[in-house]
């Protein structure tokens, strides 16, 4: 990826258009709201292909994500709250702890980050 400076941030041109970032949000994306992203979206599109291999039916995801950061140290996030509403046919409870479990192990963007930013998941499973 290319950045190129704008006058509020940066800007890069994607195959789905244009993203702009910036720590002001009047300009684009922050990015600790891109990072947050990255987490939730990587986790729930993990978690739908394991329900999906699992040949468990998936109507829906919903993902509310929480971000803790700490003042004191360049306002860097600390941890991140990821609660799934996840609609679906014929999964147990256990079935899904199990699904969160698998998710947590092969999501990149946790693994790449949680060495330093504490993730947490919960979940509420809605039958159809």
């Amino acid at each position: 990826m290319k950045f190129s400076m704008t006058d509020g941030g940066f800007q890069t041109k994607t195959d789905y258009g244009e993203l702009s970032v910036s720590g002001e949000e009047e300009y684009g994306f922050r990015p600790f709201q891109l990072m947050t992203s990255s987490i939730a979206v990587c986790s729930g599109g993990v978690l739908r292909k394991i329900m999906n291999k699992r040949h468990q039916t998936v109507h829906d995801i919903q993902i509310e994500a929480e971000v803790e950061r700490d003042e004191k140290q360049a306002n860097k996030i600390t941890a991140v709250h990821l609660h799934f509403t996840v609609k679906a046919e014929n999964v147990t409870e256990a079935q899904m702890e199990k699904n969160m479990e698998w998710t947590k192990k092969n999501c990149s963007m946790v693994q790449s980050v949680k060495d330093s930013i504490a993730i947490t998941e919960t979940f509420e499973l809605l039958s159809n």
